[in-house]
């Protein structure tokens, strides 16, 4: 067999390469979940009386060898596969002769690449929030380590008021936790099965939509089979929405990481592994892959435009630019997993100089407590601020440890709640391994038995 579209016309070579572009190693990476589609398609067509048993068992382990095939060394597409939808219908009709071309009864390639989508989208996504979670607990041993440790804290760049090194990872725990939040809203768009809405308006015959869906793992059927196609690329650009998010605090984290190292700070170290040096400087350690983190995020962002601005053109039903969403899609959540990993094993390689910390908690940073202090005697507050600005040499500057001892309501230097922190995390961990469990556990009940 040649394409699934054949009608007895040759198509130009460089319109087929130009349609291909860089589809086919995309789609590389699609092959378990189409196969996954296929199999759930082929035992729902064996409940409504479309395939006999004996079909669907050849079928089905025909499929069951494929993915086998996938596992172990991928499935190899070319231009003239055109894609994995008909390079796997290829391959089973190569196998099984006629029944190999059922395969595609009731189905159209615009409602498989979107459950191919959707399945990965998910997978994807799990594995995106456990990274997170992984450098959320790794800051948060930081911040534990380092609670009680002073530090200034800073607006506009300058110096501001104490805080701690507790505080300022601690931020970024609960910045990451919040970005979870994102990441579980775009799992739940793409936790709904399009299987079954054909090319946007259904197909005459009585398709079992909520079985196939059960078989994939799905929460629900996605209804409207027009929406199905419509919401093309809105479960891509939620999940890098998602990404958007954390890219967002990965970027803040890194500049601050990047400032703080400098020898004009010197609060922090990086251990020497995790640098790279110059080619002319000899004493250069330069933190280069944090400042690609820095400017990885910044594609990342790209990307979440890039498909917003694809599918915002679109008319009602499957349009081709939709095909050109997949690549951000991928690459978006690539680069947000390979972000987290390096700033996760950054953070673990980070040590804090404590005397240098000491030594930057000036006077000014104890000039708001100077003037609270006049209001515990009854000067109103402004009339206290005014007071200390106009001597603020006659600031003094308190024992650090008892000064982050007074800030000790909850999200304060002295008290940052890294305890709730923690118990958040250990929620949120809960959370994806009962989705991760529920998605694994039918997937794998598809490939082995059929039917969870």
């Amino acid at each position: 067999m040649g394409k699934l579209w054949e009608k007895g016309y040759r198509l130009h070579e460089e319109i087929e390469r130009f349609e291909v572009g860089d589809d086919i190693a995309l789609d590389r990476r699609l092959a378990w979940a189409d196969l996954m589609g296929s199999l759930a398609h082929v035992q729902m067509l064996g409940r409504i009386g479309i395939l006999t048993g004996d079909e669907v068992e050849r079928l089905r382990e025909g499929l069951r060898e494929l993915l086998a095939l996938d596992q172990q060394e991928g499935l190899a597409l070319t231009v003239q596969d055109e894609d994995i939808h008909t390079k796997v219908e290829n391959l089973l009709v190569a196998r099984l002769g006629d029944v190999g071309k059922k395969l595609h009864t009731g189905r159209s390639r615009n409602d498989q690449v979107l459950v191919d989508l959707r399945l990965y989208a998910k997978r994807a996504l799990l594995d995106l929030q456990e990274a997170v979670l992984a450098l959320a607990a790794t800051l948060l041993e930081f911040a534990q380590r380092h609670r009680d440790v002073p530090m200034p804290g800073y607006t506009h760049m300058q110096r501001a008021m104490l805080s701690s090194v507790g505080l300022w990872a601690g931020a970024f725990v609960e910045a990451l936790l919040d970005d979870l939040l994102f990441c579980e809203t775009a799992y739940r768009l793409n936790d709904q099965s399009p299987l079954g809405s054909a090319a946007g308006y259904g197909v005459p015959l009585p398709l079992d939509r909520e079985l196939t869906a059960r078989l994939l793992g799905f929460a629900r059927v996605q209804g409207n089979a027009l929406y199905c196609q419509n919401s093309r690329g809105k479960g891509e650009l939620a999940a890098l929405q998602a990404a958007a998010q954390i890219a967002v605090d990965l970027a803040k984290l890194a500049t601050d990481l990047l400032l703080f190292t400098t020898a004009e700070y010197g609060f922090f170290q990086v251990a020497p592994e995790m640098t790279t040096g110059s080619s002319i400087m000899p004493q250069k350690r330069n933190l280069d892959a944090v400042e690609l983190v820095r400017a990885r995020c910044r594609r990342i962002l790209s990307y979440q435009e890039e498909v917003a601005g694809i599918i915002a053109g679109c008319p009602s039903g499957y349009n081709g630019d939709l095909q050109e969403t997949k690549r951000p899609f991928m690459e978006g959540l690539d680069v947000a997993m390979a972000c987290l990993r390096v700033m996760a094993l950054t953070i673990e390689h980070t040590t804090v100089d404590a005397a240098r910390l000491q030594e930057a908690c000036t006077r000014e940073l104890f000039a708001t407590d100077a003037a609270l202090d006049r209001v515990a005697q009854g000067v109103p507050f402004r009339e206290a601020y005014r007071q200390v600005a106009a001597d603020l040499g006659a600031v003094p500057v308190p024992d650090l440890r008892e000064a982050l001892a007074r800030r000790a309501h909850l999200g304060a230097p002295g008290n940052p709640g890294l305890d709730v922190a923690a118990r958040w995390i250990e929620a949120e961990r809960e959370r994806v391994q009962v989705a991760r469990r529920r998605f694994d556990t039918a997937l794998a009940a598809l490939a082995d038995a059929g039917d969870p």
